[in-house]
């Protein structure tokens, strides 16, 4: 428990409730009574899966204690337990609680199959009419065989009007079933495809509304698993599967009404065995449908060591690497496989019982049928008619068994999606929304405070950035920089206080519309694989090509653009690896130009670059703050000297402002921060500074 370093116990009672919850990249389990949280925990959002199981055992555990009857968790062999706190973190499989996933979540499809309805409509009422065509030839078999077949088998001459009738009926049934179901499938497909579309859109679009938190806490190759293959899955799911699964039933229904209005105690035979698949299916349902969760899991682990290497290729072979993420990749790879093989066990032995039954049912209706044959209670065109409805309907019984695989798939994959769904941004749409078309760029932090889970980054800051000031940030690793630029961007809320921009909170804006008023320079610039000018566009995808070029040239970096092979066309490569890293930092400059920013951002502009293309940057950089509210972080404090004021950070507070000259002087923090950088230093910055020399209160020195 937070703060506490000693055991703490609890009794039972049933009002006790255990929750767990995620915030900030940090997971939490509290545990509540009626009254008041009683206990509250942390853990890193790794171990979620064992959070989970964690809450699935303790509600089993009360559960069974309030009846009377307490369960022993550690050697409880129903569940394979065997020492919980050793097991709750060991495995996926013990990991996942086996209630997570219900086929009752593909339920929630249908939000996307709304805008459909009228098709979908058409498409039932032709799988009904082509259903009902696919089962008209059996029941033209029995006047066949009773009134063409047998007779001229018995002696009788052939009636080949009536053979000709018959024959044009079967064939004129099953050129109409195949109009039917071709039309049928091709408007149900086109639907089911528009909706996988529109749920690989929506998880889309909403995965990028989500906070900065929520990705701090994901893995790429995990992300990109559920929007791609679990998406497809679905698709393939609803275009192809649940099609022939709807198909079947309505199939058997009809076989089924056709079989009792022909003979009601020989179809009541066929219906034998029934009951017995029905509870088989029940049987393995379950246990594919965690097997397939687990599949799931499993699998991203192995897109997450390809989302990891091969974008970091150079810095696996820099250190020599390769062997080490082959045997990360075959790890989770032979993990995928023994889960597979686990699943595969499961239905390779379920597939062939179904049919067995199936085979089983069929000899017993031959049985019976003889019996009854040589009775006279049927003829022989009723048995013949009755065995071929007994192998469609039997065709289709297998068929359906074979859907409990698919579906648990696709309700497994349609879980992942809604979990992305269903997730709340942190950094939520305001209700009232106040629109800024043109700001003057007066930026106020008022008692801020944030904290990243439990931990306190930044506390009780106040400051207030004049429009066209240029404030640098200074502090050591750790001291809440990059946090206050990332507040001020709204990447997070703040968890105290409010920061203003132009005097209203920025919690008003529209996310999207107020950081259109600011430009990002980071201290590594991400370009998206394209040309030079769509990278500079980024942010104004429609500027023309004159724009592109004066902003490029602002950013001093017309003279090597013109020197690539197709200048301002050429590709940049894979987060532009074709260029160096000053080129990439003046394209980003240039693309934070285009924009025409009223606020600016610099994290740590030329930090990673030599003397000379740091000076080029900087030159770059000075086009880039004329006039407009700036907010610079870097290390090297020299690159801070033209700014108006510096503000000195360390454990999350202000402990210092003013500008070089007037920080020098006064002999602080900043001046043995600097005196460090410049090789003078004769103190030691690790050592804390004196809270009642700089920490009373900063602002005053500059109000």
């Amino acid at each position: 428990m937070q703060d506490e370093t000693h055991w703490c116990s609890f009794h039972y009672q049933k009002e006790l409730a255990l929750t767990t919850y995620e915030h900030a990249g940090v997971g939490h389990i509290e545990l509540f009574d009626t009254q008041s949280r009683l206990s509250h925990w942390c853990y890193t959002v790794s171990e979620i899966h064992s959070a989970h199981h964690l809450i699935k055992c303790f509600n089993q555990q009360l559960n069974h204690y309030l009846k009377g009857r307490p369960k022993d968790l550690i050697t409880d062999s129903t569940h394979d337990e065997i020492g919980f706190t050793e097991k709750v973190s060991t495995s996926i499989e013990e990991q996942t609680p086996q209630d997570t996933v219900s086929t009752w979540i593909l339920l929630r499809l249908w939000r996307f199959a709304k805008p459909y309805k009228a098709r979908l409509l058409i498409g039932f009422l032709l799988m009904l009419a082509s259903t009902a065509a696919t089962l008209v030839p059996p029941y033209l078999t029995m006047p066949l065989m009773d009134e063409v077949l047998i007779p001229y088998q018995n002696g009788n001459p052939l009636n080949v009007d009536l053979a000709t009738y018959y024959l044009s009926g079967l064939l004129g049934a099953a050129v109409l079933a195949w109009i039917l179901g071709w039309s049928r499938t091709y408007i149900l497909a086109r639907v089911s495809e528009r909706m996988g579309a529109d749920l690989r859109t929506t998880t889309y679009n909403h995965l990028l509304k989500l906070s900065h938190e929520y990705f701090g806490a994901k893995r790429t190759g995990d992300l990109m698993a559920r929007i791609g293959a679990e998406t497809d899955r679905i698709n393939l799911f609803l275009s192809l599967h649940l099609l022939d699964f709807a198909t079947d039933v309505i199939m058997m229904i009809m076989t089924a009404m056709i079989l009792v209005s022909i003979n009601p105690w020989l179809a009541l035979i066929t219906l034998l065995p029934l009951p017995f698949i029905a509870w088989l299916i029940h049987l393995v349902r379950d246990r594919l449908r965690t097997g397939f969760e687990k599949v799931d899991r499993v699998w991203a682990d192995v897109n997450n060591v390809l989302a990891d290497t091969i974008p970091g290729i150079r810095v696996v072979k820099a250190f020599a690497q390769e062997e080490r993420e082959v045997k990360r990749f075959y790890d989770a790879n032979q993990r995928n496989l023994e889960i597979n093989d686990r699943v595969n066990k499961i239905w390779s032995l379920f597939t062939p019982t179904v049919t067995l039954l199936t085979e089983i049912g069929l000899l017993i209706v031959w049985i019976f049928g003889i019996w009854q044959v040589s009775e006279n209670q049927i003829t022989v065109g009723v048995l013949t008619a009755f065995l071929a409805y007994l192998g469609r309907f039997y065709l289709r019984l297998d068929s359906m068994s074979r859907m409990v695989s698919v579906t648990q798939k696709a309700a497994a994959g349609t879980k992942r999606i809604f979990e992305i769904l269903d997730h709340v941004s942190r950094v939520p749409e305001p209700t009232r929304l106040i629109h800024l078309p043109n700001i003057k760029g007066r930026i106020e932090l008022q008692h801020v405070g944030f904290r990243y889970g439990t931990r306190r980054v930044t506390h009780n800051i106040n400051l207030i950035i004049e429009p066209g000031e240029m404030i640098g940030l200074v502090g050591h690793s750790g001291s809440g920089k990059s946090t206050l630029i990332n507040l001020i961007c709204r990447f997070y809320d703040v968890t105290e206080g409010a920061i203003l921009i132009d005097g209203i909170d920025i919690r008003s804006f529209p996310i999207a519309e107020y950081r259109k008023h600011i430009g990002l320079v980071l201290q590594e610039p991400f370009l998206f694989f394209g040309t030079i000018a769509e990278n500079i566009a980024y942010g104004k995808p429609l500027a023309t090509r004159q724009e592109i070029v004066a902003a490029a040239r602002a950013a001093h970096a017309h003279e090597f653009i013109l020197k690539q092979p197709h200048g301002y066309d050429s590709l940049v490569g894979e987060r532009g690896q074709a260029l160096s890293g000053g080129e990439r930092q003046r394209i980003s400059i240039a693309r934070a130009l285009l924009i025409n920013p009223r606020i600016l951002i610099l994290d740590e502009a030329t930090s990673s670059v030599d003397s000379k293309t740091e000076r080029e940057i900087q030159a770059a950089l000075d086009n880039l703050v004329r006039g407009r509210t700036t907010i610079a972080i870097a290390h090297r404090l020299s690159t801070l000297r033209q700014a108006n004021r510096l503000i000195v950070l360390d454990r999350g507070k202000i402990i210092e402002v003013g500008n070089h000259a007037t920080l020098m002087a006064k002999q602080g923090y900043y001046y043995q921060l600097y005196l460090s950088q410049t090789g003078h230093a004769d103190a030691d910055l690790s050592s804390p500074v004196d809270s009642n020399n700089h920490e009373s209160n900063p602002t005053k020195e500059w109000k």
